[in-house]
């Protein structure tokens, strides 16, 4: 797990981990940028430095394929088989939260979930 969101493209022709973007970059960077920044932690960009100290996401956003190469993925083939305009939200640093933890995440995540629907 992170925390951050993720938009398309999450590949390259190359296959390698670099930026890829989309013909609609600045709607993702949008999208992205609504929820990323109603969630204090992740809007810093540095959201696990004791699990992964050199990872750094610049406002809580990050394209894909410049964080890690993922050939078919789903937001990729939903983006360009359906044009549904679809990101990837890391909830947090640990994948498999306790359930006592679940009201911690839903605090940290309602405003930005509320603007994120907003952009519809």
């Amino acid at each position: 797990g992170s925390l951050v969101v993720n938009y398309p493209f999450d590949d390259d022709e190359q296959g390698i981990a670099i930026y890829s973007k989309s013909p609609d970059d600045a709607v993702f960077q949008q999208l992205a940028l609504s929820y990323s920044k109603e969630n204090t932690q992740m809007y810093q960009g540095s959201p696990c430095k004791d699990m992964y100290p050199a990872e750094y996401f610049p406002h809580g956003i990050t394209n894909g394929a410049q964080w890690y190469n993922v050939p078919g993925g789903m937001q990729d083939w939903n983006y360009l088989n359906t044009n549904c305009f679809e990101v990837t939200i890391e909830l947090g640093c640990v994948k498999y939260p306790k359930a006592e933890e679940l009201p911690k995440y839903w605090e940290q995540n309602r405003r930005s979930l509320l603007q994120f629907m907003k952009q519809v």
